[in-house]
């Protein structure tokens, strides 16, 4: 492995879909990752989920083939990640819980450590408030699946130094992606349009004009969307669109964000996409 592969050490926070996806990335570069959740048997799923990624992304021909995969240490400490160069929070959407574990974090590790809040829509700005080095924090949108997306929006907060901002352009290069960095809004570039276009296809559903797979199909036929807007929803996870939808509507109040009443009753019902195995899809059946 060469010395530029070896020169970040990542700890990434949460080990959930984006935590799980981020380190699958950063493994599959030659990265070594400390993976840290607050329960044993999430930390047990994600390395098997791992696994299974790194296979699957081998097979895509996504990550380098010749690169001995990083080494990963999956605990419930943050401690055990003190000597990271990158700190990346992937933990769930939602502010106090965001603001929590990137408070703990902050403080334990060294003055001039990138940490980055991976988030689809929760202004980084508001969050620099719970950190104890406003200036070493910025913000990351990854896409989900990291491995297959090889952009990511980098989120410069009002406060976000230029030393953290080039380290962390500096380990996304190292992963093989492209940075796009954008300035601090709710929701930034992505999320301010990509998800209340999404909440108007589950309206357009709801209201009988369309089935799923024929909204998907006109996205797709007519304007090149890959995959449709409610397979990008299934795929998002429908809570996670939710809270993304929340955080819109309760920082801009526009009136689109608000969750559709469909998307809510299939979080309700227990359906939030490709993970749970049914959304507006089934996977692999028929649209639901």
């Amino acid at each position: 492995m060469s010395e530029d592969q070896t020169a970040h050490r990542l700890m990434i926070l949460g080990a959930g879909v984006m935590g799980v996806g981020i380190t699958t990335l950063a493994l599959g570069f030659g990265l070594p990752v400390t993976l840290v959740d607050v329960d044993e048997d999430t930390l047990a799923l994600a390395r098997k989920k791992i696994r299974q990624q790194l296979k699957l992304a081998q097979i895509m021909g996504t990550l380098p083939a010749d690169t001995a995969h990083g080494e990963l240490v999956t605990t419930v400490s943050v401690e055990e990640g003190a000597e990271a160069t990158v700190v990346i929070e992937a933990v769930t959407e939602l502010a106090d819980v965001k603001a929590a574990a990137l408070a703990k974090v902050s403080a334990l590790v060294s003055p001039g450590t990138p940490v980055v809040t991976n988030t689809s829509s929760i202004p980084v700005d508001e969050l620099a408030d719970s950190v104890t080095r406003p200036e070493d924090f910025i913000g990351t949108h990854f896409m989900n699946p990291p491995y297959l997306i090889p952009m990511v929006e980098v989120i410069r907060g009002r406060r976000t130094g230029a030393t953290a901002e080039a380290t962390l352009k500096s380990a996304l290069e190292r992963l093989g992606r492209k940075p796009l960095v954008v300035n601090d809004n709710p929701g930034f570039v992505t999320s301010r349009v990509l998800h209340p276009m999404i909440n108007d296809a589950v309206r357009v559903v709801q209201e009988g004009t369309a089935p799923p797979e024929t909204v998907d199909a006109l996205f797709e036929g007519c304007l090149g969307h890959r995959t449709g807007p409610l397979r990008t929803a299934d795929l998002i996870g429908l809570d996670n669109l939710a809270d993304s939808l929340r955080v819109l509507y309760e920082r801009t109040g526009d009136e689109g964000c608000k969750p559709n009443e469909l998307l809510l009753e299939k979080i309700r019902e227990g359906n939030l996409g490709q993970k749970s195995g049914r959304g507006f899809y089934e996977y692999g059946g028929q649209p639901s």
